[in-house]
């Protein structure tokens, strides 16, 4: 049995950044929790992308904050996450010009840098795309994308640095909670006892609030990616366009994916029906690359709220705290929540305004903060 200031369940970039910026903060008797490897969940099955390109006043301060974090670890943390601000460009129609033009004008009133583009400038960032049908983008040359399991590597070998054990292959299976207080939180391999559990654990976060009797409202939605075989590096920016997205890792690598339109499920097998539609959708965009071999196709959960927010902070419970839902934003959000969780932690309070209002409380109050770019 070991007494711990804060158990942190799941490590992947929410967790371990949580940790990281609490170790920053000098805490010292905390241990992270995961039930897999590090990164097995939806933080290694992402599309590496990270955006300031969103429609609420939530959103876009947040990922501002986080974009100015993942360029401090790019520098400091002990190696590369392969941060590279390549950009999002975001392909519209006609009739999306005047709705987008709004949602950056509401970006740059909040300090992000980006702009509606002709399809001339489109040319110009991408030569190869096709801009058949296309009136312009959004476009954001601050945006940009890293390695997810460079990420979480760099974020492991920072937190042994600082003294914080990581527990992977251990599953948390009992949370005690006496009078209003937790008291211990029990694995397949060891008690601790604790005051404070930080809820990270991905598309196992609602089952972790079970165990206090917190129900959230997260649904699992599939979504499926595919990779190329390494190429040259050609392409700069995440290019959009619907439901489709794409970008070229640093390792030469065309990674994307798009929507099927799925029911909520807890499946994670691929399906056949993914790599037709996604190639044909890319071509249309990307032709030149039609000759490129796939690697790989995998899936991943998007763990989505009813507004498409995290939901973040505090509970009813004291010392539960929750970094849950991001509704496929988790990866570019990371560092920014790992400093917000680890403020509320050590301060009581999170240190963006903004992040207070994705609290648990607004879906019983009614006060929903609706996201309406969603990519996927």
């Amino acid at each position: 049995m070991e007494n711990k200031d804060v158990v942190i369940v799941g490590g992947g970039i929410t967790g371990l950044s949580t940790a990281y910026y609490l170790a920053k903060e000098g805490a010292k008797n905390i241990v992270v929790i995961e039930k897999s490897y590090l990164g097995s969940g939806s933080t290694g099955r992402c599309g590496t992308g990270i955006r300031q390109q969103f429609t609420t006043r939530e959103h876009i301060i947040l990922m501002r904050e986080s974009v100015k974090l993942w360029k401090e670890w790019e520098n400091n943390l002990p190696k590369s996450v392969h941060f590279r601000q390549g950009g999002y460009l975001w392909i519209l129609k006609e009739n999306e010009i005047d709705t987008y033009r709004e949602y950056v004008r509401l970006q740059n009133i909040l300090g992000v840098n980006s702009r509606i583009i002709n399809k001339d400038d489109v040319k110009l960032i991408v030569p190869d795309i096709n801009t058949d049908g296309i009136a312009g983008a959004s476009w954001c040359p601050s945006d940009g994308n890293a390695y997810p399991f460079d990420t979480v590597d760099a974020l492991r070998i920072a937190l042994k640095q600082f003294g914080i054990p990581i527990r992977q292959f251990e599953e948390v299976k009992e949370i005690k909670v006496e009078n209003g207080i937790i008291q211990q939180v029990i694995t397949n391999k060891e008690k601790f006892n604790t005051h404070f559990v930080v809820n990270a654990a991905g598309f196992g976060a609602r089952k972790i609030a079970h165990m206090v009797g917190i129900d959230l409202p997260l649904k699992l939605y599939r979504h499926q990616i595919a990779v190329s075989e390494p190429v040259k590096v050609f392409l700069e920016p995440m290019v959009v366009k619907g439901e489709l997205y794409f970008t070229q890792t640093y390792r030469g690598r065309i990674i994307g994916g798009t929507d099927l339109d799925e029911q909520s499920t807890e499946s994670l097998s691929s399906t056949d029906g993914f790599l037709p539609q996604f190639a044909k959708e890319i071509l249309s965009v990307l032709p030149t690359i039609s000759s490129l071999n796939v690697m790989r196709q995998w899936a991943g959960f998007y763990v989505v709220t009813p507004d498409h927010h995290p939901i973040l902070g505090g509970t009813d419970l004291p010392g539960f705290v929750l970094g849950v839902g991001f509704s496929g934003h988790g990866f570019m959000l990371g560092p920014v929540v790992g400093k917000l969780l680890a403020a509320y932690i050590m301060h009581g309070t999170m240190y963006l305004p903004e992040a207070n209002n994705l609290n648990l409380e607004r879906f019983r109050s009614g006060r929903l903060i609706q996201e309406k770019a969603v990519i996927g």
